[in-house]
């Protein structure tokens, strides 16, 4: 079995989704050498986080954003942890209900995904800065 693993820095995004599938795959061309495998995802950060959907439609991503942004307002009157700003708390509950990682099959060199799918990063900060991945990929 091979393993190999990769971190890379994604560029400063604006709050919302954002499709980072081609991203991930231009910094980590070993999984072509993996027949059967994994691929993990993980984001180092605890106001951003990934998820896997769809790819074609951008209307999708911002059906998100708007989504996300009502089931989890800023300023709840019972927040106390407001001082970096009315966006950051509700950027670490988004990022626990969505996750810090995804995991996705390898067949054949390459992701298995669904013909729609594509993986997201989800960034919940107004100016979250640049975001740091590690990428594991690993099989025979």
């Amino acid at each position: 079995m091979n393993f190999f693993q990769k971190e890379i820095r994604l560029k400063a995004q604006s709050r919302g989704f954002h499709l980072i599938t081609d991203a991930i795959l231009e910094a980590i061309p070993e999984i072509r050498t993996i027949k059967i495998g994994q691929m993990q995802v993980f984001i180092k950060h605890t106001s951003a986080s990934l998820t896997i959907n769809e790819n074609a439609d951008y209307t999708v991503r911002t059906d998100f954003e708007s989504h996300f942004n009502k089931m989890i307002p800023e300023n709840a009157p019972y927040y106390e942890h407001t001082y970096e700003g009315p966006d950051d708390m509700p950027a670490h509950i988004k990022a626990s209900v969505l996750g810090a990682s995804v995991l996705i099959p390898i067949r054949n060199g390459k992701l298995n995904l669904g013909i729609w799918q594509g993986v997201y990063l989800c960034e919940h900060r107004n100016s979250g800065g640049s975001r740091k991945l590690v990428i594991t990929a690993y099989g025979i």
